[in-house]
C-alpha cells in the first residue's frame, strides 16, 4: 500500500467529538496498510473569530501580522488530533507548515508554495507514525510566517500529495462531494461520482465551495487524483481527474452562485488606445485579481468601464480606482457590492452550440436581468441582483437537466 494524504476542514473537527471521529477514520486507514498524511483546518469557526478579534483593533492590520494570528488555529487542531490518535494506541505526531519545509514566497495572506522539503515527513513514516500537518501556512526563506489564502489547507494537500507521491488525496468536508448545485439552495441537486480538473477549477473559482480553485489548479498542472467526501459517512465521493470522453457528452456539469464579488465602475473614460491597458496593468500590480470586465462606449469618445473584483478587495481596489480615474482623466468612480454572479459549467459546451442562448432564454422566462456577461470555453456567467439568485439558480438546474440522476 502506499501514500494516502488526507484532509479535514473546519466542520470535520468542529468539537472533540468529531476530532474523536476523525482520529478513528485516520487509525482505520492505516490499518488498511496504508502511510498515512493527514492535514487538517482550524477548528470549526477560528479563523472567523481570529479576523473579528484582529478587526477590534484595527480595521487595517498588517498583513505580516495577520499571518502571525491567522497561522494559531491549525497549530491547535494538528497538536489535538495527534492526541486523540494517541489515546486508540496508535503513534502519531503534529507538525506546523514550518516544521515540515513548506517554504512559501512574501505575499502575505495569500502566498504561493515554491518548495516542500520532505525530509521530516519521510523520517516519521518510516517510522509508522501518522503524520499531521497544519494545513494554510508555511514560512518564507527570511523565516516568516505565512498563509495560503482561504481555503489553503487544499493546496496544503494537494501539494504534499504531489511532493510524496501520494495515490490520492481525499478532501474530507461535510457534504458527500460536488454537486450539480449548492444542495441547500436546490433540493434537487445531484451528486456527481465523476467532474473533470477543468470544470472543478471552474465552479470552485465561481463560488463552489468545496474546494479553493488554486488546490484544483495545482492537481490539474500535477495530475493528482482528488477524491473529495463526507466525514460523517462511508459513501463515496466525487472523483476529480482528468477529462474523459464521457464526460463531453454532458452538456452542463453544475450551476455555481457567487456572492463574494463587487463590481467597480469607472465612468467617462478617454476612448483612447493604452487607457484600459493603464488601469488594469495598475490594478494588477497590486496584486488583485479582475474577473468580468465590459466596456460601454458612448456617442462622446467617452466609455465606462466596469469590473468585478473580490470583496475583500473592494477597498484597495477603489481606492487605486480614483487615482486612476485621474490620472486618465476618467470621471466618477462606482462600487455595488450588490450583486451575484451565475454560472453554468460543462466541458459539453465544447461540443454542442445553443448553451448561451438557453441560459438567456431562461433568465428572459423567470424575468431576471443581466447586467453583466462573461465566457470561456467550459463556462457562460452572469452578474444578476441577489434577490433573484436563489430563482435564478434553480430555474437554470431545471432547465438544464440536471435534476436528473447521471
Amino acid at each position: 500500500m502506499g501514500i494516502i494524504v488526507q484532509k479535514f476542514g473546519g466542520s470535520s473537527i468542529a468539537n472533540i467529538n468529531r476530532i474523536k471521529r476523525v482520529a478513528r477514520r485516520v487509525v482505520e486507514t492505516k490499518k488498511q496498510g496504508h502511510k498515512v498524511v493527514v492535514v487538517v483546518s482550524a477548528l470549526g469557526d477560528t479563523t472567523d473569530n481570529l479576523v473579528k478579534l484582529a478587526d477590534k483593533i484595527t480595521k487595517t492590520p498588517s498583513e505580516r501580522e495577520m499571518d502571525m494570528l491567522m497561522s494559531t488555529g491549525e497549530q491547535v487542531s494538528v497538536a489535538l488530533l495527534a492526541m486523540a490518535i494517541h489515546k486508540i494506541g496508535v503513534e502519531a505526531i503534529s507538525f506546523t507548515g514550518s516544521q515540515v519545509g513548506i517554504v512559501t514566497d512574501g505575499l502575505h495572506t495569500k502566498a504561493r508554495i515554491m518548495q516542500i522539503n520532505t525530509n521530516r515527513i519521510d523520517q516519521q513514516l518510516k517510522k509508522n507514525k501518522v503524520v499531521i500537518v497544519a494545513g494554510f501556512q508555511g514560512i518564507t526563506l527570511d523565516q516568516d510566517i505565512t498563509t495560503l489564502g482561504r481555503g489553503g489547507s487544499d493546496l496544503t494537500a494537494v501539494a504534499l500529495a504531489k511532493v510524496l507521491k501520494a495515490d490520492v488525496c481525499e478532501i474530507y468536508t461535510d457534504v458527500d462531494g460536488v454537486y450539480t448545485a449548492d444542495p441547500r439552495m436546490v433540493a434537487a441537486a445531484q451528486k456527481l461520482d465523476y467532474i473533470s480538473y477543468e470544470e472543478m477549477l471552474e465552479l470552485a473559482s465561481l463560488g463552489a465551495k468545496v474546494l479553493q480553485s488554486r488546490s484544483v489548479e495545482f492537481a490539474n498542472k500535477f495530475n493528482i487524483p482528488i477524491h473529495v467526501r463526507s466525514s460523517f459517512n462511508e459513501n463515496k465521493g466525487t472523483i476529480i481527474s482528468k477529462e474523459v470522453k464521457a464526460m463531453e457528452d454532458v452538456l452542463v456539469s453544475g450551476v455555481a452562485l457567487n456572492n463574494d464579488e463587487a463590481k467597480i465602475t469607472i465612468c467617462s473614460v478617454p476612448d483612447r488606445p493604452g487607457a484600459a491597458a493603464i488601469i488594469f496593468k495598475k490594478i494588477a500590480d497590486e496584486d488583485i485579481n479582475v474577473d468580468m470586465i465590459i466596456q460601454n462606449i458612448g456617442r462622446q469618445k467617452k466609455a465606462d468601464i466596469s469590473f468585478t473584483v473580490l470583496k475583500e478587495d473592494l477597498a484597495r481596489a477603489m481606492k487605486l480606482s480614483r487615482q486612476l480615474s485621474k490620472e486618465i482623466g476618467a470621471g466618477r468612480v462606482l462600487k455595488d457590492e450588490n450583486i451575484a454572479k451565475l454560472s453554468v459549467v460543462g466541458i459539453g459546451m465544447r461540443a454542442h452550440s445553443g448553451v448561451a442562448a438557453k441560459m438567456f432564454d431562461c433568465m428572459a422566462k423567470a424575468k431576471i436581468n443581466i447586467q453583466m456577461i462573461s465566457t470561456s470555453e467550459i463556462k457562460i456567467s452572469c452578474v444578476i441582483d441577489p434577490k433573484q439568485a436563489k430563482k435564478a439558480v434553480t430555474q437554470l438546474h431545471k432547465d438544464f437537466g440536471l435534476a436528473q440522476k447521471r
